[in-house]
């Protein structure tokens, strides 16, 4: 018996799924039954959503090994920062549609490792990241937009503070892409106001 192809099968797999009609017969191309689309339709509309375009190549900047420097603002917006050197580097994954940073350095003398991933939703229209660390049990999302020169990324997401207590706490994270070799990681507690950054990453390419 000929072998299908694991990428054949997947995609039978998943139109199967959208269309559980597919035994019976097959609509014309374009036509719709019930008020839903075709197979054809769905089909196109999967393709699409699946494939990356220049939202994704927009993030093409964070490719690299990046020397890292952090300052955290732990005592209030007032105080000095808590400042630390790392390293990270970042690459594409599942064919060009994220890319995952590895991060390595240390926060409060303690060593510190991240993993974190960044993309764009063609369905929502949306970027997207999420973030998991050492330090933490959870895992944070956040969803953004990027200005019209796809250089200054706005995300916006709920985190749980352990030190505190406090569940979804809302933050604002800005990415700002300054050139191919340099760029800058803000967080944001808005509930700060006027000084609302307490965190600020700086990567510049090795």
């Amino acid at each position: 018996m000929k072998r299908i192809g694991f990428a054949k099968l997947s995609a039978l797999i998943v139109a199967a799924a959208l269309c559980p009609g597919l035994a019976q017969e097959k609509p014309a191309a374009g036509a719709s039954k019930e008020g839903k689309p075709s197979e054809e339709e769905m089909m196109k509309r999967w393709q699409e959503a699946m494939t990356p375009g220049p939202a994704h190549k927009a993030l093409e900047p964070l490719i690299g090994e990046w020397q890292l420097e952090t300052r955290f603002w732990m005592a209030g917006p007032d105080a000095p920062p808590m400042e630390a050197k790392g390293t990270t580097k970042s690459r594409w994954i599942l064919g060009g549609r994220f890319v995952q940073e590895d991060v390595s350095s240390e926060i409060m003398g303690m060593p510190f490792q991240g993993l974190g991933t960044t993309g764009y939703d063609n369905l929502k229209k949306k970027y997207v990241t999420t973030w998991m660390d050492n330090m933490t049990t959870g895992i944070s999302t956040s969803e953004g937009t990027a200005d019209s020169d796809g250089k200054v990324f706005t995300f916006h997401g709920k985190m749980d503070d352990a030190m505190t207590g406090e569940k979804d706490k809302p933050f604002k994270y800005i990415l700002r892409i300054l050139s191919a070799d340099k760029h800058i990681f803000e967080m944001h507690d808005v509930k700060l106001g006027a000084k609302s950054k307490v965190g600020e990453l700086t990567y510049t390419r090795k």
